[in-house]
């Protein structure tokens, strides 16, 4: 699923002394539902312009820009109208900016002040060297596409033969250690599987970090393409015995495609992989995520009926062309009607919006149901989901069970995992937006649970 990051639309109202009162930095922390989210505000001035960029210390973002900014009768004005967020605050004479933070219907309390130096975010789980396993840099070619992936291959120091598996991230451009808001997940699997005599290959996607490509035209079908390269590599090692895939998310929907069509791949590890069709995960995982940021049921229901309307468009098309053509005349009859969800309400928000739906990527995700595919996978496969998902909900879990046994899997392990989000961080909320506020970077629940599941695969051989 992409990757979600909390856009930004702020309107900062601030009464001032003068120019030089409101240029610098500016912080202030979020209370949502008891987690807290530190924001940053660098107003800079240059003669009568104004700029200002912001950080989200908690979701490991830096330098993000604000649009517009206007400096007039005392009163500061931030504008970025693609986010969809709104601050109200005023001066109050000691260097303290209190005001209102509001964000689809979200409203909170928010107080600036001025800060100096820079926040570090504690990540305890990520590795440091020197590491008791050997760590290669490796390339391998997808021929097909005319792409070089590059990788880190880490495999156990004292084993003569060992399971490898190969980490598939999940959507939008990754590197090889699935970075997010400052927590590297996939790093911290690789060391621990590694650590328990399984190797590992995570490697940068196509267009990203050292790997060639174009990650932007790319669809979920060409990133299998570069995992069965990551297979076809790894199968011409003598030590490795047996080559497992383990996907998030994304990846969830990638492994089974590739198992299906190579049988040098020996299991796979679903976590938070998709059971339901496209359209019905972004339908989901946007109501859930509506409640959890305090959207209206009135604003829920409406916006969920639209999105409906437009998925619906897109799965009765038979080209992306012919789906842009029917999905801009629905949202311009409901722009004459004064009907647009607020995130549309202009037509650049209309435009960017029919834009992600209608990319190669997402014009593929919304019509593609993993059902057809699981019933024809035959290796043991382990899936796990946190109960606190909001991305890809645990009743996925269901679905990638009834399918895999209606081809007669044998080996199929399912698992619900308590108190866990999407990224398997421990939480209280399952909200995207506060991923980076929780130092755990992957449960060690989950952790020992994959570990656990191949051991006991390596002790059937």
């Amino acid at each position: 699923m992409k990757k979600i990051f909390v856009s930004v639309f702020f309107i900062l109202v601030v009464m001032a002394v003068n120019a030089q009162d409101i240029a610098g930095p500016w912080g202030g922390t979020l209370n949502i539902q008891g987690v807290k989210l530190r924001l940053v505000f660098h107003v800079s001035r240059s003669g009568d312009s104004w700029t200002t960029t912001m950080d989200s210390p908690d979701q490991g973002a830096k330098g993000i820009p604000m649009g517009k900014t206007e400096y007039r009768d005392s009163v500061l004005t931030i504008m970025a109208p693609a986010l969809g967020m709104r601050f109200s605050g005023k001066w109050q004479g000691n260097d303290s900016i209190k005001g209102t933070f509001m964000q689809n219907g979200l409203t909170l309390p928010l107080e600036l002040i001025r800060v100096d130096g820079e926040n570090t975010l504690s990540r305890p789980q990520e590795p440091k060297p020197p590491y008791p396993y050997r760590v290669e840099e490796v390339t391998f070619e997808n021929a097909k596409a005319g792409v070089t992936l590059a990788g880190t291959l880490t495999l156990p120091e004292k084993e003569k033969h060992y399971p490898v598996v190969v980490l598939i991230s999940g959507s939008g451009p990754q590197n090889r250690d699935e970075e997010l808001m400052a927590h590297k997940p996939f790093l911290v699997l690789a060391d621990y599987l590694t650590r328990q005599g399984i190797g590992v290959l995570r490697f940068d996607d196509r267009g990203v970090g050292k790997s060639s490509g174009n990650f932007g035209t790319a669809t979920t079908l060409d990133f299998a393409d570069d995992v069965e390269a990551a297979v076809n590599f790894l199968k011409n090692d003598r030590n490795v015995r047996n080559i497992g895939l383990v996907g998030h998310s994304e990846g969830g929907m990638i492994a089974p495609l590739v198992a299906r069509r190579s049988r040098d791949v020996a299991f796979i590890v679903l976590l938070a992989g998709p059971g339901l069709r496209g359209d019905r995960i972004l339908l989901e995982q946007q109501k859930e995520m509506g409640k959890a940021t305090g959207g209206t049921k009135e604003e829920l229901e409406y916006s969920l009926g639209v999105n409906r309307k437009c998925f619906d468009l897109v799965l009765e098309s038979s080209s992306s062309k012919e789906a842009e053509i029917s999905l801009k005349k629905y949202m311009d009859s409901l722009n004459l009607a004064g009907k647009l969800p607020i995130n549309m309400r202009n037509e650049s928000g209309a435009e960017l919006w029919r834009r992600q739906v209608l990319s190669p990527w997402m014009y593929f995700f919304v019509k593609y149901d993993p059902l057809p595919v699981l019933k024809d996978v035959k290796c043991p496969v382990l899936a796990l989901n946190g109960s606190k998902d909001l991305q890809v909900l645990p009743e996925n879990l269901r679905i990638i069970k009834k399918g895999l046994e209606a081809g007669r899997n044998r080996s199929v392990t399912v698992k619900e995992l308590p108190g866990l989000n999407h990224l398997f961080q421990t939480c209280e909320s399952g909200s995207p937006a506060l991923y980076g506020t929780i130092e755990e970077t992957f449960s060690p629940v989950a952790l020992k649970e994959i570990g656990d599941w191949i051991k006991m695969l390596k002790m059937k051989k």
